[in-house]
């Protein structure tokens, strides 16, 4: 299971911390990846993170903004979002893809 969290409705320019709790798999194992939907348009990949930490890859629009990290001890992968702009509201879900699991969404609004 995934449970995303973290969300919010804040400003142009302000910063958020998305956090992604796994359990019931082994987490250390899989990559893991931050999706994003904006309504009306298809979800889109934001950013991945390999098993080990070691590897990233980004969106090329919110690459320099945006941060993806993991946790294999507390088994958290987190998205650090600064420099927020209206382009990135959207719901947000954490997904251990080539396992199948989708976290719930976290609703992140940004306002001009």
């Amino acid at each position: 299971q995934l449970e995303d969290s973290g969300g919010g409705l804040v400003q142009a320019g302000a910063s958020l911390r998305l956090s992604c709790a796994a359990s019931g798999f082994t987490f250390r194992s899989y990559a893991m990846s931050w999706y994003r939907q904006a309504p009306g348009k298809e979800r889109e990949l934001v950013a991945t993170i390999s098993s080990t930490g070691g590897t990233t890859n980004y969106a090329d629009s919110v690459k320099g903004r945006f941060t993806i990290s993991r946790d294999n001890v507390k088994n958290t992968v987190n998205l650090l979002m600064n420099s927020l702009q209206p382009e990135d509201t959207a719901v947000y879900y954490c997904t251990a893809l080539l396992r199948g699991y989708w976290g719930q969404g976290t609703q992140v609004t940004v306002s001009s």
